[in-house]
Formats: structure tokens, C-alpha cells, sequence
């Protein structure tokens, strides 16, 4: 059998699904399931595709959807990072829906013994940001909430900050106050102008050597309330170069969705730890080739996470911020949600050409456990836009 796709140029061909679905095991939830390095997945959420919602509406949220794949995640050893921008902060999950997955997912971690980072950010102030001061406590509201729901909290970069800082200073004062209001190490979060363009010199400058000196600075003054940075930047050798500065005990955790296998493997200076939008689908394999590199075999592990990162450039492709409806359509082949609807309609927000190559690619590494099933779906999606079958 065979499925007529879109290409590029708007061309039509033919490509033959794979019949059987490459097999993963299970590992586990327990934190430790995963030995020798720590691994989140940044997880989308689900919305309900029967709400009269629209763009700039509150999001509507499929609750048992969204914490059902949070489950499938944690079975499979990984660590869930909740609330993040693959979950579309900033992007139709407004604060008040965001508060409600952080409260039901960190209770559903409690119940199966799974890890759970959680975003405290800003995005409560509204597109028109505010002060200083109101950006320090607007951070401080969405931190205690993420505390007192029993999660560890990721301190999110802040398109606000951006607006009302006037320098490197005011990074340094925010930061440190919160630092110092943190209960338990926080997780900092550098997130590159190519996943949100609003952020564009954050820190304090457009100049990454600066940057990264400001951080540094933060992180040097609390280093007992900071667990890591995770760095999306989408440049390996700056991420290296970072981890090699950070001081003794705290981690890195590489966001590059681009060089995601040779992060993570390291070399003999040391490695990152992961938190990565694209282990939402790529879940079961990541965890299996981590289990492999627990053993100690950095081939092994190189060997079955490379393949996957054709995929992951794909759905990271420039614009990278709309990489979430990629991931999307794939939670939907795979058989993890009924429908391709997402809160604020993003699911409009790449080309069926896109869509298609995606569901090729996500095929050819065995990532539909029933392909049968994604196949019909992604027929049915193509009939949507006129394509015969």
C-alpha cells in the first residue's frame, strides 16, 4: 500500500509506509529509571477540539488527553517539563490555563512517582509587560505556585524582562531575588530569539559572549539555589563552551534540538543533561538509546539517537517557534490524541508539504505504533486539503 504526499514544490508522490512499528520497552517512571543523565521532555498539550475557541479566547484544554500522554512519557523513564513553551505558553496558553495543567500534572507525578520540572514565567502581565518591579512579581507569583504544587520550578525567560529591563543590572536583580526566594534549586531557562523573537538580548545583550557573562554572574551568585541552565540556542560549540564555565554541581541542560546526540553524549570534559521539545515524540527512543548510554556505550547510544535528528531539524525549521505543530500532527498519527486541533488553531501554522515530510520521516524511524492507523489519519488529513488517494 501505498500514500499519495505533497511535496515542496507542490508536487504529488507516491511513499510506502513501513508495515511494522519499531518496538521500545517500557523503562519505568521512578526518577532514577534513567541513571546517568537527567532527561525532560518539554510535553505539548492536548486542547479540546470541540470548544467554540478561537485565537485570543481562553485556551480549552482535553485534561485526561494531556495527562495521559504525560503518562506515556513517564512510563518511559523521562522526566516531564510542564508548562514550557511546547505546551504553547505564550502561544494560547495563557497564566490561568498554564496554572491548572502545572496543579493537575504535578499531582498526576505525585500518583506515579514521575519527575516534573514546571515554567514560572511572566506571561500573567499581558502582551503590554509592565515594570521592573511588576515583572519581579509577577515571576514571584508563578514561582510559589509551582512550589506549593510540589514541583521543582524552571525559572522561564520572560518576553517581559526583555521590555523592562535597561541593562545587564536588572537581569542581575531580578534573578537574584528570585533566587533567593527559590525553596528548592530551580532550573534557569535561556530560551534564543528563533523559538520566540521577542527575546532577542535577553541578559542584557545582543551580544552572546556578553550574555552569557551576565548568566554566568547570576549563577555564580546563587549557586546553591540553581540546579542548571537549560541553553536553546541552537549552537553546540556556545552550549560546550558554557558547560565547561558552569560551576561545580551545576548542570547543563541542552535545549539544541538541532545537535541533541553529541550534546548529551559529551566527551571527556563532560555533557549536558536534556530538556527537549523534541523528546514529546521522540519519547521512547530517547529513553531507550539513554538506557543504552547508562551502560556506558556512547556508540551504541549515538546509534540509535542520530537518525532521529533529520526529524528534529525538520520540525525545528525556520520559523522554529511554530515546531509545536509538527509535533502535534505526530502525537496524533501515533495514536495519542483523536484529533490535529491545538489551542489558538496553530494546527494551521505549517504547510501540508511540511506536515507531510513529517509524518515520512517520523514513519521511516518507527515512531507510529500502529502505522496503519497513521496512515488512514494522514490520508484523511490530505483528503481535508484535496488530495486523492
Amino acid at each position: 500500500m501505498t500514500i499519495r504526499l505533497v511535496g515542496v514544490g507542490g508536487e504529488l508522490y507516491d511513499y510506502a509506509p513501513r508495515a511494522e512499528p519499531a518496538r521500545f520497552v517500557a523503562g519505568g517512571s521512578g526518577p532514577a529509571s534513567l541513571a546517568s543523565r537527567t532527561v525532560f521532555s518539554a510535553a505539548h498539550v492536548v486542547a479540546d477540539p470541540y470548544a467554540d475557541a478561537a485565537w485570543g479566547s481562553p485556551a480549552a484544554v482535553d485534561w485526561d488527553a494531556t495527562l495521559a500522554f504525560r503518562r506515556h512519557l513517564w512510563s518511559h523513564g523521562l522526566g516531564v517539563a510542564e508548562a514550557m513553551d511546547t505546551a504553547q505558553r505564550g502561544m494560547g496558553l495563557e497564566w490561568p490555563a498554564a496554572a491548572e495543567l502545572i496543579r493537575r500534572s504535578a499531582a498526576e507525578a505525585k500518583a506515579v512517582g514521575g519527575a516534573i520540572a514546571c515554567g514560572a514565567g511572566t506571561d500573567q502581565l499581558g502582551p503590554g509587560g509592565g515594570s521592573l518591579a511588576e515583572v519581579r512579581d509577577a515571576y514571584e507569583e508563578q514561582l510559589a505556585w509551582v512550589e506549593e504544587s510540589g514541583s521543582q520550578a524552571i525559572l522561564m525567560a520572560s518576553r517581559a524582562l526583555t521590555s523592562a529591563a535597561r541593562g545587564a543590572e536588572d537581569y542581575l536583580s531580578v534573578y537574584s531575588h528570585l533566587l533567593r526566594q527559590a525553596s528548592e534549586p530551580v532550573i534557569l531557562h535561556w530560551l534564543g530569539p528563533m523559538f520566540d523573537p521577542a527575546l532577542e538580548g535577553y541578559w542584557g545583550s545582543a551580544d552572546l559572549d556578553a550574555a552569557t557573562s551576565v548568566l554566568l554572574d547570576v549563577i555564580a551568585a546563587h549557586p546553591d539555589k540553581v540546579d542548571g541552565i537549560k541553553i536553546s540556542l541552537l549552537d553546540a560549540q556556545r552550549e560546550i563552551d558554557l558547560r565547561r564555565r558552569l560551576p561545580e554541581g551545576v548542570r547543563c541542560y541542552t535545549g539544541d534540538d538541532f545537535n541533541y546526540p553529541e550534546l548529551i553524549a559529551g566527551d571527556e570534559r563532560g555533557f549536558s543533561h536534556a530538556l527537549l521539545g523534541i523528546f514529546d515524540p521522540l519519547g521512547p527512543p530517547a529513553a531507550e538509546a539513554v538506557r543504552v548510554l547508562d551502560t556506558g556505550d556512547v556508540s551504541g547510544f549515538r546509534k540509535l539517537l542520530d537518525p532521529t535528528v533529520e526529524l528534529s531539524r525538520h520540525l525545528f525549521r525556520p520559523p522554529t517557534r511554530f515546531y509545536k505543530t509538527g509535533v502535534v500532527l505526530l502525537a496524533w498519527l501515533a495514536g495519542h490524541q483523536s484529533h490535529f486541533t491545538m489551542v489558538g488553531g496553530l494546527q494551521s501554522a505549517r504547510s501540508l508539504p511540511h506536515l507531510c515530510r513529517a509524518y515520512e520521516l517520523a514513519d521511516g524511524l518507527g515512531l507510529f505504533p500502529d502505522p496503519a492507523l497513521a496512515e488512514a489519519r494522514m490520508k484523511a488529513l490530505l483528503a481535508v486539503h484535496g488530495v486523492a488517494q
